[in-house]
């Protein structure tokens, strides 16, 4: 009998927690904030992402058997029609919630959203084209906050890039990396640090620009140990620990993208809200989270 415990695992609850940002990046970029029904806005993206995860381990479960035989699919927990309609009703419920919080304009980036989360599950993650095709999932999430505003499209590439990063280090999960691939997802995480400041409207405050330097330094601590860690010693063990802390730094990410946009009190919010995650991770037992 399956379990919530069982269909929280499924969808990556602990991570589930890194999305929440998103839209609150687009709206504080795109010179808007999360208010009213706004709110309703990064629960369409937690669903989303909760569906995603799903269709992930449907559209695994072959691989999965063979290399990761304790997630839910493999190990009997979860039958893959359930996974099916789980990620089917999540992706029903976020399209509904994006309507709700962001209207029509917000609904017209969700349908693209969806688009390109079963695009990475099921047809391009194993190919070269994976880590630009889920970056192009979180770019998208950011954009459905901005509610389709070309203002908040530095900031969509900004965690766009850093998702492509972590993507292609993940790929060595499993079986390793070198050295030279890190450090291109090095390079990548630096790039992404160095291009917070340029993301908000030129007006913002020197508070602001304090506050984005800030939480760049808090992003960088977040992302680089593990990474420096995988270069001396690309195992699968290494790209692993340093995968899970990528997928985690998003959140200092977009608190600092919240913050050099002016909204320190939201990036406040978010930085708590990675406390909440951090504490939620240490409690999961050891597993992965990709």
């Amino acid at each position: 009998m399956t379990r919530f415990a069982d269909v929280l695992e499924l969808v990556r609850a602990p991570a589930m927690l890194t999305v929440l940002g998103d839209t609150a990046v687009g709206a504080s970029s795109s010179g808007g904030r999360i208010t009213g029904r706004a709110w309703l806005l990064p629960f369409a993206s937690a669903a989303l992402y909760s569906g995603g995860m799903a269709l992930n381990d449907w559209a695994d479960r072959e691989v999965d058997a063979i290399e990761r035989p304790e997630r839910p699919i493999p190990s009997g927990r979860i039958r893959p029609k359930q996974a099916l309609a789980v990620a089917a009703a999540c992706g029903v419920v976020g399209l509904g919630l994006a309507a709700a919080g962001g209207g029509r304009r917000s609904f017209a980036v969700a349908v693209p959203l969806v688009a390109a989360i079963a695009t990475y599950d099921v047809v391009a993650k194993p190919t070269s084209a994976g880590p630009i095709a889920m970056a192009a999932c979180r770019a998208l999430d950011v954009m459905m906050g901005a509610r389709g505003s070309l203002r908040a499209l530095p900031a969509a590439l900004t965690v766009g890039t850093h998702t492509a990063a972590v993507t292609a280090l993940s790929r060595g999960e499993v079986h390793g990396g070198t050295a030279a691939e890190v450090g291109v997802v090095l390079a990548a995480t630096g790039a992404t640090a160095a291009s917070i400041d340029a993301v908000a409207p030129s007006t913002t405050s020197p508070a602001a620009r304090i506050a984005g330097a800030v939480g760049a330094g808090a992003y960088l601590a977040s992302a680089l140990p593990g990474q420096l860690a995988a270069v001396a010693d690309p195992s699968p063990v290494r790209i692993r620990n340093a995968t899970r802390a990528g997928i985690g730094s998003v959140v200092p990410l977009q608190a600092a993208l919240v913050a050099r946009s002016g909204a320190i009190a939201t990036a406040v919010g978010l930085a708590a809200l990675d406390g909440g995650r951090r504490w939620l991770m240490a409690r999961r037992r050891a597993g992965d989270v990709t």
